[in-house]
Parts: C-alpha cells; structure tokens; sequence
C-alpha cells in the first residue's frame, strides 16, 4: 500500500495552539486557496501552556497533553513515523538573552533529542527562529546537529521565508529535517509564491468589521512604545513578522488608527477564519506569535511525504 494511502503516523511537541499540526494534517483553507488533507496524523501533541492547549483542543483534537515534557516523557508512544515540533527559542531570538541552547528554554531541545531517540521516527521536523543562523549562535546550531546526528539521523537545515509559500508575512525560520539511516535524504520544498500576498489582500476584508470578541477580532489599544511594537504596515507589503512577546505593542494597521485585531494577526499567520483561539487578548497575541503559518506547515509536510513515498 502506497504512503498516499495510508495514516502517517505523528508526535507533536511543543505544539502551542496547533500551527504546525493544523499544516501537516491540511484540510482548510486560507484566503480562498485550498489546503487538501494530508495522510499525516497527530497520535499525540504536547505543550505546557494552559491556553494554548485550549485553542488546540477547540480546533485540531483532544489528543495533547498539557505539562512539562521532561515529566510526562515516559507517556509519549514509542512508535510514531515521524515527529515534529518548534521547540522553544527565547534564549535564541534576536531579542532574547542570548543564553543560546545554553538558556533554560531553548535548552529543550533536548527533549526532542530525546524523544527522536526513543521513537526512531522515519524523519523529524524541528522549526526555530532565523537566529540561530546567526554568529553568536553558531555553537549552539552545531551541539543540536550534532546531537541529533549523533542518533544516525543524516540532518539538513534551510531558512525558509514564509512569503515565498503563500504566508502574508516575511516571517524567516529555520527548519531542522532529520532522516533515517534507511530513508533518502529530505529535499526541501520549492518556493510556490513568486508574488508575495500582501497586507491588504489578507486583511483588506476587515476594514470595516467591527470589534467581534467571538471572532477574534479585538486589539490592544496600547500606547505607542519607544521599544518595540510601533511598525506601521504597509498595504502593499506583506505584513511584519509576527511576534510573541509584543506585550500588546503589535504593529498598526496600514490604514485605520489602530494595532491589528488577533484575527488579522492570525490571517498574517495563515490561521484559516474558523480557527478560532480560546483566550484573550494577550494569550491569544502569544499563541498567535509563537505558532508556525499552517501553510508553510503544509508544503513542509507535502515534501515530507514525497521523501516517505520515495523511500518506498
């Protein structure tokens, strides 16, 4: 039997409200474009986030399990084809400390070591920010690859820009791709947008809506920050990258005299409108930030299975 026609089985870790998970299995849509169903499934997702597992249970399943990774290892299956996750990159980021994998939080890393370990997976998926591209991580890029080839994985790394696969966002990160000794090496997906979405086209639709809670559609009516969060879009750009730790100060729309609404945020992040996030503004503001573009997701996902149905 083909891959194309059977479950590919998935475990998700540090899945936030389901970003990556929703582009793995498909079966949405986002700005009239549609994302068919994958054969990937998420037998098991895990985060500590109280909200953010909410909004995933609302959205994607009931299958994840809010706690500390490290004391819940031993519940994880022992079988799954593959594994992915965004494992946590505040001592990596631009604006973190710079404590690099050495940091309390982007140290976990470890724990998908350790999971690829016991799992074996066929191949993993491991997203994090441009960052760790950068020179004062380069230590910190080389102990991950090492310790995942240290496994018997062949692991491969690429930046990918989000605008380039449909996202309208210039959103940068790093995919980490690791494949089993006895599965061909991954072959990154191809850029699919040569004309980036802009603000307007994802957002355009939204102008004249007014505030709808139930939608998602609320913003911060915080003050201008001599710190961060005071970028202005332009409408016919894509829109800045989205962040997690804004504390309110995300950017202004391109038009109206305002920051924009969560649900805006989310269309930046390629969120399809029925995705609906089960928290407040600021939770829903880190939810939103921290989570992988379900489209980029997908076509990460679709190249992940042309390297499974290649392998057969």
């Amino acid at each position: 039997m083909l891959i194309k026609e059977k479950t590919i089985s998935v475990v998700s870790l540090f899945s936030g409200c389901g970003g990556m998970d929703l582009g793995f299995g498909g079966g949405f849509q986002f700005l009239g474009k549609n994302y068919p169903k994958t054969p990937f499934e998420i037998i098991w997702a895990n985060d500590l986030n109280s909200a953010a597992c909410r909004t995933y249970r609302k959205n994607i399943g009931d299958h994840i399990i809010e706690g500390d990774i490290w004391k819940i290892m031993d519940e994880i299956p022992l079988e799954a084809d593959v594994v992915i996750g965004g494992f946590p990159c505040q001592d990596i980021s631009i604006n973190g400390k710079g404590a690099g994998v050495d940091g309390k939080r982007s140290g976990l890393y470890r724990a998908m070591v350790e999971v690829v370990s016991r799992i074996r997976p066929k191949i993993f998926v491991a997203e994090n920010v441009k960052g760790l591209l950068m020179k004062h991580n380069e230590k910190s890029l080389k102990q991950i690859l090492t310790d995942f080839r240290a496994l018997g994985y062949d692991v491969t790394y690429q930046l990918y820009n989000s605008a380039d696969y449909g996202v309208p966002q210039t959103r940068e990160r790093v995919f980490i791709v690791g494949t089993r000794s006895d599965i061909p090496k991954f072959t990154s997906p191809e850029p699919t947008s040569k004309k980036h979405v802009t603000s307007q086209e994802a957002i355009g639709d939204l102008e004249l809506l007014e505030s709808d809670e139930s939608f998602n559609h609320i913003w911060s009516f915080a003050n201008k920050s001599s710190d961060q969060g005071n970028r202005k879009l332009k409408a016919e750009r894509p829109g800045y990258t989205i962040r997690a730790e804004c504390h309110g100060n995300i950017q202004f729309h391109y038009a109206l005299p305002r920051r924009i609404s969560m649900r805006e945020a989310a269309r930046f992040q390629s969120f399809p409108d029925n995705f609906i996030f089960d928290s407040k503004l600021r939770e829903t503001e880190r939810q939103v930030g921290n989570a992988v573009p379900p489209v980029l997701a997908w076509h990460m996902a679709n190249a992940v299975m042309k390297t499974l149905i290649s392998s057969e």
